[in-house]
């Protein structure tokens, strides 16, 4: 990898942290009621693109940079066992990507499942077309499965990557209708990228970083919520990150969590647990909040 390459890779995984003090005690304050309970089991539909899963995605990439991550960090065993104890509890959303390392991982969590009962979601960071039809044909390979449910291209920062890309999404749009995958969209590091992949009709997937701080994304909350207000209206599938700040909220998780939920914005929402233990209480909390 080039160093260039590297660097910009490891400033997309830390990301940028608007944190502002002020904001989340206001948001804190001013939450509505939840229209209904929730849980992570909750089966829910990504946008228009058909694809049905669970509320919660199992995350395989805190501070997913290098093909390593926290989760990665668990060995093969440990982090397919950690999937698989999310599956036996109702979660049915595997959340990948090449430069979190986790392909290996899922692939032996999916020998264990029926592989149609879960929604297998991978990220390539592929920025010209042969790099992209090399990134599928080895992502099916590691991952063990003839069909990815969705590819995302990954930590997109450019305003104006729907031209400059436009390569990587011909042939995600190719793979599709050649059943290799079942969806495409990307996930944005920057409000230029965000806007401009809202303005998109390609992308039918969205993985956008919202909490209640700002913390390690795009722009302020309130700036944020009125571009997934665009999305919502667009139809467009979206799959909140970045949830509990990158940890920044590890103490005040019901918060954050009720905060994501009550934006009713929201298809799903992945975070990475890196401990069984963990897992359950984010299941727990969410039923509760």
């Amino acid at each position: 990898m080039k160093r260039r390459e590297f660097l910009h890779r490891t400033a997309c995984a830390a990301g940028a942290a608007f944190f502002h003090a002020g904001v989340f005690a206001r948001h804190a304050r001013t939450l509505p009621a939840l229209s209904r309970r929730f849980t992570a089991a909750d089966t829910v539909t990504l946008g228009k693109t058909g694809i049905q899963t669970s509320r919660l995605a199992m995350g395989t990439g805190t501070v997913g940079v290098g093909h390593h991550s926290h989760q990665t960090a668990l060995g093969i065993n440990g982090l397919s066992d950690l999937l698989l104890n999310g599956y036996d509890r109702g979660l049915r959303f595997f959340d990948s990507a090449d430069s979190y390392g986790s392909h290996p991982h899922v692939a032996e969590a999916l020998k264990h499942v029926p592989r149609e009962k879960v929604t297998v979601l991978t990220k390539t960071w592929a920025r010209d077309a042969a790099s992209a039809h090399a990134d599928l044909d080895r992502f099916r390979r590691e991952l063990g499965t003839d069909q990815i449910d969705i590819c995302l291209m990954h930590c997109l920062t450019e305003g104006d990557w729907t031209e400059r890309f436009k390569g990587v999404m011909d042939v995600l749009s190719e793979a599709k209708q050649k059943g290799i995958i079942r969806a495409h969209g990307c996930s944005c590091h920057s409000i230029e990228a965000l806007r401009t992949a809202t303005k998109s009709p390609w992308v039918e997937v969205h993985l956008v970083r919202i909490n209640p701080v700002g913390a390690y994304m795009d722009s302020d909350p309130d700036t944020v919520v009125s571009v997934l207000r665009e999305m919502r209206a667009a139809g467009k599938g979206i799959i909140g990150m970045k949830i509990l700040g990158q940890g920044q909220l590890r103490n005040r998780q019901d918060e954050a969590l009720r905060y994501a939920l009550s934006l009713n914005l929201l298809d799903a929402f992945t975070i990475g647990a890196e401990s069984k233990a963990e897992q359950e209480d984010l299941i727990h909390r969410i039923a509760a909040t």
